[in-house]
Order: structure tokens, then sequence, then C-alpha cells
């Protein structure tokens, strides 16, 4: 079966940093596009960010824009979410998920992980 495994989540100060990893559990990220989701309490999921899988083509939800950055590494079959100048409003679960296009539609994705809890203090 096809999943999707996140780590790097944590507890973290305002302002500070984290780096999020996705990594794919039985298939190769290289054909795939790559989407961060995030999901905070009573929130919807909103698309956080996304990436082709070529890697040259990203995008950004407005709200981190300058702050996050997305990159994959494809020899290490990993895609990472490096978070930085976090703030308490960032707190939720991330989620990765693999599909065919890089888009901040969550319904184009095929494969999804479990989450990795993000919790940003003030």
């Amino acid at each position: 079966q096809f999943t999707l495994v996140e780590s790097g989540g944590g507890l973290v100060q305002s302002g500070g940093s984290l780096r999020l990893s996705c990594a794919p559990s039985g298939f190769t990220l290289d054909y795939y596009a790559i989407g961060w989701f995030r999901q905070a309490p009573g929130k919807e999921r909103e698309g956080v960010s996304c990436i082709s899988s070529s890697g040259t083509v990203t995008d950004y939800a407005d709200s981190v824009k300058g702050r996050f950055t997305i990159s994959r590494d494809n020899a290490k079959n990993t895609v990472y979410l490096q978070m930085n100048s976090l703030k308490p409003d960032d707190t939720a679960m991330y989620y990765c998920a693999a599909g065919s296009i890089a888009t901040m539609g969550a319904h184009e994705y095929d494969y999804w992980g479990q989450g990795t809890q993000v919790t940003v203090s003030s």
C-alpha cells in the first residue's frame, strides 16, 4: 500500500524554525508532485505549499510566503518543508500528499500521510 510518512514536527517558540520531512512508503517520489497541507482544530484543511516532480515549480499560501520553503531531494526520496519565523497561527497538523500535478487543491492528491503535529507557543 502506498503511503507517506511525515516527520519533524514538534513544539517550538514563536519565531523559531522547524523542518518537516515527507518520505514515501512503498513507492518512489520521483514522478510525483508533493503538497503540504495543514489543519488546525476547528478549521478546514488548507494548502500550505506544493512542488512539482522536477522541483522546478513551487507554490505557497500567502500566509507562509517568505517564511516557508519547500524542496525535494529525489536521490533521498524525500520532500522537505523548511518553516522559519513560526507564529502561533501556524499551529496545526501538517500532512504531505503525492499526486500527479503540483496544486494547492487537496482533491488532486492520491496518497496521504498520517500527519505530524506542529505547535508554536507565543
